[in-house]
């Protein structure tokens, strides 16, 4: 056994093409390291709906150029076996350890395989990428990112010519392609022949974001802006530039794109922490808003003042943002469909009903928000907004800001705030809490053992609260394909539990609603609610076993 997975390593370390990996594969090898050997050679990095995403390092359970070129050689593969060649691949990358060179070993793939390469001009935004593919005519993307994931992680993630992310079947037939990939001696890899665009597809871009904002609207709101040491900061700023905007205040130390993340643990702004540096800003600067983006900018956090919470800032929930958008455009005479992951707060079907308009629940991710039939605002409650999705068929963090900032202008020329229309939404709809329990893993059969034990013993009461429906969302619903996860429905209230799709973590999500009468009502409403979500995640956790 020991000496396969020094014969296998040493196989490895013959065809890598990166001096950095080989030398630390090659020390592992001379150390006789069979317990890391070991957890970079028991199997490889799964291509899935969210591509590939891992811990760089050398050997197929890390993100190398060795795993890149195989995935790239596999996508192109694909697409040539459905008649796309010569066909152009737009290629993006963030300013993570090694992007540069997964886009550059992509294009040179891609181009080595018969087909047409275009890399964007620098380290830009995921949405930029996004609308790129669209913009140009191509038949598929590709953008080298993590994400917010941490430090040491980088990712791979594909996109088709429609412009959204990929879904199954042709995940696992990418997946297929990438498996049947030989030697890497034999994927044509030429020193040139792909494109590098120049600034005229973010100029494409930019002049696509003034359109989510409604014609002579106000655009007074204030802004401290950090972009978590990603590539947010000169995309945003230009966008609130354009529109007229006062130019966000940044946080300093966060501005610059930094792959070492050295002021966060997870640079998040959901993550305990990670905003601290942006109130701190905040409280000098004196602003209405506080906007931060994650790393690759797709995501797009919202704080406002609260003098009721300690340090005057208060976060607000992507939940809350995405009934705050829903309700604008609503008010802006918004027409379509609004859409929503299983995840995300029923809060959106109700705006949507009053409304008049049309309402589509889709399973977690962009890839599935985005191709709602009819889509004109969808949302998922990890911070993901798509306001535009003619422009970009994913979620924009960069947009999503610029609608926050619209409508925090709007309603500060009424003398009021996002939580007073927080506040108006409830009254009219009933309150909508919402929290999560979340449980990062070392170990991954934790989380398929919790699963197992709420499919054997479902839970019967939560809080007090009696399950009046189990659903096993693997099964599919009418309206669902399967997917791993348990949905709860409770008198008043909802869960539902899954496996991350890019985190070792167990994810369960929380929602409570609970009737209000008048606004002297609210703050008793919003106690209530506190009290039963805290019951439920008690309860839940136990049911689990974590």
């Amino acid at each position: 056994m020991q000496h396969d997975l020094i014969a296998q390593a040493r196989t490895w370390l013959a065809e890598d093409p990166d001096p950095e990996t080989r030398e630390e594969l090659a020390a592992l090898i001379e150390a006789g390291d069979t317990q890391e050997l070991a957890a970079r050679f028991a199997g490889t990095l799964q291509f899935g709906t969210a591509g590939l995403r891992g811990e760089l390092g050398a050997g197929p359970l890390r993100m190398n150029r060795s795993v890149v070129i195989r995935a790239a050689a596999g996508l192109a593969a694909y697409l040539k076996a459905r008649g796309r060649e010569g066909g152009l691949v737009v290629i993006g990358y963030d300013a993570r350890y090694k992007s540069a060179d997964f886009a550059r070993d992509t294009a040179a793939v891609m181009t080595g395989a018969g087909l047409r390469a275009a890399v964007l001009p620098r380290p830009l935004p995921t949405p930029v990428l996004a609308y790129a593919i669209r913009h140009l005519g191509a038949v598929a993307g590709v953008e080298v990112t993590a994400s917010h994931n941490p430090p040491r992680d980088n990712g791979y993630k594909v996109y088709l010519g429609d412009g959204s992310q990929i879904v199954p079947p042709a995940d696992g037939e990418i997946a297929a392609a990438i498996a049947a990939v030989g030697p890497l001696a034999g994927v044509v890899r030429p020193e040139d022949g792909w494109d590098t665009l120049g600034e005229e597809v973010l100029e494409a871009y930019l002049a696509r974001t003034d359109a989510v904002l409604a014609a002579g609207s106000p655009r007074t709101a204030r802004t401290v802006h950090t972009a978590m040491h990603g590539v947010g900061t000169s995309v945003l700023t230009a966008a609130f530039d354009r529109a007229g905007f006062p130019a966000p205040v940044l946080v300093a130390e966060q501005a610059e794109p930094d792959p070492a993340f050295p002021t966060v643990a997870f640079p998040n702004p959901e993550e305990p922490g990670a905003m601290d540096l942006a109130f701190a800003t905040a409280r000098r600067a004196a602003p209405d808003l506080v906007i931060a983006n994650d790393p690759d900018a797709d995501r797009c956090a919202v704080a406002v003042p609260d003098p009721s919470v300690e340090g005057g800032w208060r976060m607000l929930r992507g939940d809350e943002v995405g009934a705050l958008l829903a309700a604008h455009l609503v008010e802006r005479g918004a027409s379509g469909v609004f859409a929503e992951s299983i995840v995300s707060s029923s809060l959106l079907g109700r705006i949507a009903e009053k409304a008049g308009l049309g309402y589509e629940e889709t399973l977690t991710g962009f890839k599935w928000i985005a191709r709602v039939d009819g889509l004109r605002y969808g949302y998922e409650e990890a911070l993901g907004y798509c306001v535009d999705p003619e422009g970009v068929r994913d979620k924009d963090g960069i947009t999503a800001a610029l609608l926050v900032a619209e409508l925090a202008s709007v309603l500060k020329e009424r003398g009021r705030t996002l939580l007073d229309l927080l506040d108006d939404l409830a009254l009219a709809h009933g309150l909508h809490a919402t929290d999560q329990l979340s449980v990062r893993v070392e170990d991954l059969s934790v989380i398929a053992d919790a699963m197992a034990r709420l499919r054997e013993q479902p839970p019967t009461a939560l809080a007090g609260l009696a399950v009046t429906s189990a659903e096993d969302l693997s099964r599919g619903t009418d309206r669902l394909p399967p997917t791993d996860g348990l949905r709860y429905h409770l008198e008043g209230a909802r869960v539902i539990v899954r496996p991350s799709g890019t985190e070792p973590k167990l994810k369960c999500y929380l929602e409570v609603v609970v009737p209000v009468a008048d606004a002297a009502g609210l703050p008793a409403a919003r106690a209530r609610g506190a009290e039963l979500l805290a019951g439920i995640k008690r309860d839940l956790a136990a049911a689990a076993g974590i």
